[in-house]
């Protein structure tokens, strides 16, 4: 079928206005985010009515200014939801896309795909994934940088505040396109009240990690990550390679946690999963993330039972309260569950990150508006009761982890039974970091991926066929701690289409090291260079990686010199890859423990067959990951200072400062 793409014309003409249209009734068809708490004044609530009126001539404010007031005072934040686009809002080929410049056109690609119905989780509020993580504030904010975009040369940069599009600025052909930060607060204001306060006004957004940077690319990001986590968990808790008759509970099946399911069933594990929106869960039985719904708790028990006796593999999306399946399952007088975890989204749990088991899904988003300081009451009642079945069935021998919600900090604040033993300051389970992922990272290993903005799954199928021959590659010539990680990848990337990971952009992740993504990136630009790849692609990566992230109770939860709650190596990163080579950067407060607990940043890069961009590939990529693994390594991590060592013998312009050990101080009296 031709399509005809005329459509895309209108992209250039920015913030249009049609009184013509009804006010927009929110579509039940689609999922919304929950009404917010509105927490202004009246004087703040006229200062919000005002900074929303600023994108629009004044001859336009008196029929906006009540509508705008109407959003405000019912969702708790002005969408601006007149201006929603009546086209589909998908990731079109680039060379569609009306633009000067094709780097600009890739990152309307990457704008539209972040607002696909199939990929984000609140589209019409402008939310990727993760409740809150917001592409833009509103949609005037959107229509204004595509306009920007249509009109951008190569030798200016679009400077982009919270989803503001300040404007277009000179700059040059090697400087980023566009330059982006994401809630960045004044450090004494950077809480989650201010948050609130903030986003109402206008002046600020959650950026989550790749919402607010246009990388986002579906569940499938984080599918790589949980099937090694869960692959790695396996090895270190149950001293086997094999899932086949792991059980494997966690809840949440939303844009990030709507991964676990998927990544069980490629393990060949029983995963089961609680959701208590039945809208979530539909999407993903309607994707085949998940294979069975079950609305019964005590068919659920059932269900893992046979499974398990039968080592089939399964996955089970629960319609229902995660703290009632636990406490279910506590019941039981053999323990029948090997791993457990919680992916709600506590870095908002007062807002439609976390339900109350005391509460139906309908009546806690009510209550959440309506009665916030009771709603908050029983988070915290629930978060006890949930941690109390959790503490039950660890006692029986289930392992489990922290998943970098903030499930634990959150729980502590709850007032459960969460703290270490002998040690009240730490948490008596581990973060997934700490006991899976840090080792890993160290090694340069992190969630590498890429866009084919063609559209062709041609394209995707042949990056897969590249990135693979790589790998086989690169195994040879690694020593084995390399080689190790290497072997899980090659069976990721071989398994990749067939596992039909692809939601929105033709798309691919890949956890890869320096090395691996160094010369992925050369080989996918002489592919472009060559025609056989039809269209740029291009590279990113999750925020949630080596050198991306400062988070102490997440990414940096494994650094044990006191540093973690330092945020030098994120700011740095995203300097440094500025200025060498990237196509644009970004720099959030916030991501996956919430407003104010971590500091990321990411980038894309655009290969688009030149030279230019083998050059700019090469000299950031190795920036990228090794920046991550020097801070690692003089935080004492074994795997970090055998991979920057190896690292300079193989680049001999790198010299990192390599820390010595004392043992002296532990013989001191204090």
């Amino acid at each position: 079928m031709q399509i005809d793409y005329a459509f895309l014309e209108s992209l250039k003409k920015g913030i249009q206005v049609d009184f013509e249209k009804n006010r927009y009734v929110r579509d039940q068809l689609i999922p919304h985010a929950p009404c917010k708490n509105l927490c202004l004044n009246k004087q703040e609530q006229k200062l919000a009515l005002k900074n929303a009126l600023r994108y629009f001539e004044p001859n336009l404010h008196e029929k906006l200014a009540p509508e705008f007031l109407y959003e405000l005072q019912t969702y708790g934040h002005i969408y601006m939801y007149r201006l929603i686009p009546n086209y589909e809002m998908k990731a079109y080929p680039y060379d569609k896309y009306p633009c000067k410049c094709k780097q600009a056109q890739v990152i309307m690609h990457m704008i539209m795909n972040n607002l696909n119905h199939e990929v984000a989780q609140f589209p019409h509020e402008l939310i990727t994934y993760g409740g809150n993580g917001s592409v833009f504030q509103n949609w005037a904010q959107y229509h204004l940088t595509m306009k920007y975009l249509s009109e951008m040369t190569d030798h200016q940069t679009l400077v982009m505040n919270s989803g503001h599009p300040q404007g277009l600025f000179p700059s040059h052909a090697d400087a980023p396109r566009i330059v982006l930060s994401n809630g960045m607060m004044i450090p004494n204001y950077s809480t989650q009240s201010h948050y609130e306060k903030h986003y109402a006004l206008g002046n600020t957004m959650y950026g989550q990690m790749t919402a607010g940077s246009y990388c986002y690319i579906g569940s499938q990001g984080i599918v790589h990550g949980t099937t090694l986590t869960l692959l790695n968990a396996t090895r270190k808790y149950l001293k086997t390679d094999s899932l086949n008759g792991v059980v494997f509970v966690s809840s949440g099946l939303g844009g990030m946690s709507g991964a676990q399911p998927k990544a069980g069933d490629i393990l060949g594990c029983i995963s089961v999963i609680a959701e208590v929106s039945e809208k979530a869960l539909d999407k993903r039985l309607k994707q085949g993330w998940v294979k069975k719904k079950i609305t019964d708790v005590e068919q659920v028990v059932a269900e893992i039972k046979q499974a398990k006796q039968e080592k089939r593999a399964e996955s089970i999306g629960y319609l229902g309260n995660i703290v009632l399946l636990w406490e279910r399952l506590a019941q039981e007088e053999i323990n029948i569950v090997d791993l457990g975890s919680d992916q709600t989204s506590l870095h908002n749990p007062f807002n439609g990150g976390y339900y109350p088991v005391q509460l139906s899904f309908e009546e806690a988003n009510q209550m959440m508006v309506k009665d916030p300081e009771q709603f908050k009451k029983l988070v915290y009642e629930s978060l006890i009761r949930q941690v109390d079945a959790i503490n039950k069935l660890t006692q029986k021998g289930m392992h489990f982890w922290d998943y970098g919600n903030r499930f634990l900090l959150e729980s502590r604040r709850a007032g459960a039974n969460v703290n270490a033993e002998h040690d009240e300051q730490l948490f008596r389970y581990p973060s997934y970091f700490q006991d899976i992922m840090g080792d890993i990272f160290s090694l340069g290993f992190g969630p590498f991926r890429w866009i084919c903005t063609s559209g062709l799954p041609e394209d995707l199928k042949l990056t897969d066929k590249i990135a693979e021959q790589v790998l086989m590659d690169l195994i040879t010539k690694s020593p084995k701690i390399v080689a190790d990680q290497l072997t899980d990848n090659l069976d990721w990337i071989r398994k990749a289409e067939e596992n039909k990971l692809v939601i929105g952009s033709q798309a691919r992740i890949l956890y890869a090291d320096t090395q691996a993504r160094t010369e992925i990136a050369l080989r996918f630009n002489e592919a472009v260079k060559q025609g056989q790849i039809l269209g740029p692609i291009v590279l990113s990566r999750d925020h949630h990686d080596v050198s991306g992230t400062d988070s102490p109770f997440r990414e940096t939860a494994d650094i044990y010199d006191g540093s973690q709650f330092t945020a030098d190596m994120a700011v740095q990163n995203v300097i440094g890859d500025s200025f060498r080579g990237a196509t644009w950067v970004a720099l959030h407060n916030g991501g996956g423990v919430g407003w104010g607990e971590v500091i990321n940043g990411g980038f894309g890069l655009v290969l688009d067959g030149s030279d230019d961009a083998s050059r700019r590939a090469r000299m950031m990529l190795q920036w990228d990951v090794n920046n991550g693994v020097a801070r690692r390594s003089w935080c004492g991590n074994q795997n970090a200072q055998f991979n920057i060592k190896r690292q300079m013998e193989m680049e001999p312009l790198l010299n990192v400062t390599i820390p010595y050990q004392s043992d002296v101080v532990d013989k001191l009296e204090f």
